[in-house]
């Protein structure tokens, strides 16, 4: 018998089967989750390598070629890209799409391990990333004031604002963006140097050897053990300038402070961001693959909105502003 002939003969079952198939639906509605695409991951690689203080034509020569003449030959690359900047090289590569992604991640890794030897000893170790359809912030927030610098934001937001959201029910991770990270800037002198008969290499070599965090061993007692380190010392600007670097002919000290200017600042600070004339920084939420996007922004803003009541004066978190990059 079919099922149409069976409800008409029973109405009162089918009625109830109808009304118990609209109850599951609300409930499966309300707590399924739901993503706005299917988890599928292109066949995407980059290979990231930071060189400081390098041209883009050094870059280019010392790491991106190197890379590109290693990595060229692995099975399935549909087409291969480069791009070489002052201190960064980037080179992303597409598979085909049968090509399985693991298995290329790993030859990739394994090419690369071969040559990061050859590559400058200041240059990072070259970070290899597959792309990730889970990666992408689903929502910005901007967090702004009109006190505070770019660099000061930044590190407010790090310190107390990512660790909020963080903490929210599906949030995968936080991600900081347009702000500035913050360095110890030393400015050499060369009239200065000459005249003290040092280099930059002289300069470079006492930071090397002085500006030092290290395991000391141990101190045992008959009922306790200590851990020794040697402590590094230098801090702030005034122990920098302290620093020693070589003794004249008199017993002299000759001091960093001596032969340059040092202060604390942004590592670069030729490009900022602000929206209205305003400094921000964007805070970039990222869900879980299996969590719910739109509850997932409703919880972010929901956060945003009990922390504008405990920030500082002159700062607060907005979604609405749109931030544009000076350089």
């Amino acid at each position: 018998m079919l099922l149409s002939d069976y409800s008409v003969t029973r109405p009162v079952f089918a009625s109830v089967i109808s009304l118990l198939l609209i109850a599951f639906g609300l409930v499966a509605f309300d707590r399924l989750p739901l993503r706005e695409y299917p988890a599928i991951d292109p066949p995407i690689i980059s290979i990231i390598t930071d060189y400081p203080g390098a041209a883009a034509a050094v870059v280019e020569t010392r790491i991106t070629e190197v890379l590109e003449d290693r990595v060229a030959g692995i099975a399935g690359i549909k087409a291969l890209r480069s791009a070489s900047q002052a201190g960064r090289s980037r080179i992303v590569m597409e598979f085909n799409t049968g090509r399985d992604i693991e298995d290329a991640a790993n030859d990739v890794r394994d090419r690369v391990s071969r040559v990061v030897d050859s590559l400058p000893d200041e240059a990072d170790t070259p970070e290899i990333r597959k792309a990730d359809s889970d990666e992408s912030v689903i929502m910005w927030m901007h967090l702004t004031s009109d006190r505070l610098s770019v660099l000061e934001l930044t590190d407010y937001a790090r310190r107390y604002v990512t660790d909020r959201f963080s903490a929210l029910d599906g949030v995968a991770r936080v991600r900081v963006g347009g702000g500035l990270n913050t360095a110890m800037k030393i400015w050499l002198d060369r009239t200065a140097l000459a005249a003290r008969g040092l280099t930059v290499n002289d300069v470079e070599d006492a930071l090397r050897a002085d500006n030092v965090e290290l395991p000391a061993g141990s101190i045992e007692s008959i009922d306790r053990q200590f851990s020794v380190r040697v402590d590094r010392t230098f801090r702030t600007e005034d122990d920098f300038r302290q620093l020693v670097l070589t003794r004249g002919d008199e017993g002299y000290l000759v001091r960093l402070g001596d032969v340059a200017r040092i202060e604390k600042g942004p590592v670069d600070d030729r490009t900022f961001f602000r929206g209205n004339g305003i400094p921000m920084v964007g805070i970039g939420i990222i869900k879980q693959s299996t969590a719910n996007t739109l509850e997932v922004a409703k919880a972010a803003r929901e956060e945003a909105a009990r922390l504008n009541t405990t920030l500082p004066e002159g700062m607060q978190i907005d979604q609405h502003l749109r931030p544009e990059g000076d350089q």
